[in-house]
């Protein structure tokens, strides 16, 4: 006899799917005030810009967050049945919205759920996220190694930027296969979830951090279209940029009370810019560069949610992880 409750989702899978909802909701409002709040500022520079230049920043960008995208996949894929790109990007990119919620936290809290939902064990997306926070890290320090006596020289304000380079004998160290897999089995075990069937491989941990570097090379290259004056040019602005933007990135991290970094990210392009276009322009340039992110970071989520739909449409749920599907999580 079949119970009048079956199938019916439980009140905490309820409660749990409305808080996703309305967290879901306040991302997407916060992302919006953003692109807001920021266009009136920027709107006269961009008509007076050539859509050439814009057009391929905004390529650049996109390439960049689908590099960042893969980088985070590359860790995810590593701890347990792949998930694919399709499914891999809705729950990193739709969750990387949180980012513009005050306290960054948000886009990790977004991410284990999106992923839960997905048919991804809590405990491999949060311990994908921590690992990938290392990778970035490690990535920006590299990258913006060459611009760091650079800013320091234009704005004394930036003399904390070399105790970050602290950070990267550790990050470099934590890096390592062996230390990765007896981190991810001693979590595995205290949440009580199956163990990964093979110790972390360095070759993921080297693909995403190729990955990572990648996408502070694009990132450099937007900033680049942007700001660069097409007179003389050579790679040195080109250099510079990347590591601007490699260094803007992890001071927007280190802001993370702020939506996505906002104005942490902006103070260092600024001083990068400005001894080669001016104030004004720079600071203009910087929030062409936060509108151009605003706008990539809500497509991709759109495009990556819309694959993810039509993936799980064409192959069924994905059943990766063991006791973790769609029906389990009430959805």
């Amino acid at each position: 006899m079949t119970s009048r409750n079956e199938g019916r989702p439980t009140a905490r899978a309820v409660i749990t799917n409305t808080l996703r909802w309305l967290l879901i909701a306040a991302v997407l409002a916060a992302t919006t005030w953003q692109l807001v709040i920021n266009w009136e500022q920027v709107a006269n520079t961009l008509l007076q810009m050539q859509w050439q230049r814009i057009a391929v920043a905004f390529v650049a960008v996109s390439l960049g967050v689908w590099a960042s995208t893969m980088s985070w996949i590359t860790l995810v894929d590593e701890l347990g049945t792949p998930i694919g790109a399709g499914r891999g990007s809705e729950v990193f990119l739709v969750g990387a919205l949180g980012k513009y919620v005050p306290g960054s936290v948000w886009a990790y809290v977004l991410q284990i759920e999106l992923g839960h939902r997905s048919g991804l064990a809590r405990a491999r997306v949060f311990t994908a996220s921590v690992f990938n926070l290392g990778v970035i890290l490690v990535a920006a320090l590299i990258a913006g190694a060459a611009s760091v006596p650079v800013l320091i020289a234009r704005d004394p304000a930036l003399s904390w930027l070399p105790w970050l380079y602290l950070l990267l004998p550790i990050a470099i160290m934590m890096l390592h296969p062996r230390i990765l897999t007896a981190i991810t089995r001693y979590g595995f075990r205290l949440l009580r979830r199956p163990l990964p069937d093979h110790p972390v491989r360095l070759r993921a941990v080297a693909m995403s951090l190729a990955y990572a570097l990648l996408t502070y090379v694009l990132y450099g290259v937007h900033l680049w279209m942007l700001a660069d004056t097409w007179e003389g040019l050579t790679l040195a602005p080109l250099l510079l940029c990347i590591g601007t933007m490699a260094l803007a990135m992890v001071g927007g991290l280190v802001a993370f009370l702020l939506p996505s970094g906002i104005g942490a990210r902006e103070f260092i392009i600024v001083t990068a810019l400005a001894p080669l276009v001016g104030v004004g322009p720079a600071t203009a340039y910087a929030a062409a560069s936060r509108l151009i992110f605003i706008v990539n970071d809500i497509l991709a989520a759109g495009v990556s949610a819309m694959v993810a739909y039509l993936a799980r449409r064409r192959r069924g749920a994905y059943h990766g992880d063991v006791g973790v599907d769609e029906k389990s999580s009430g959805v």
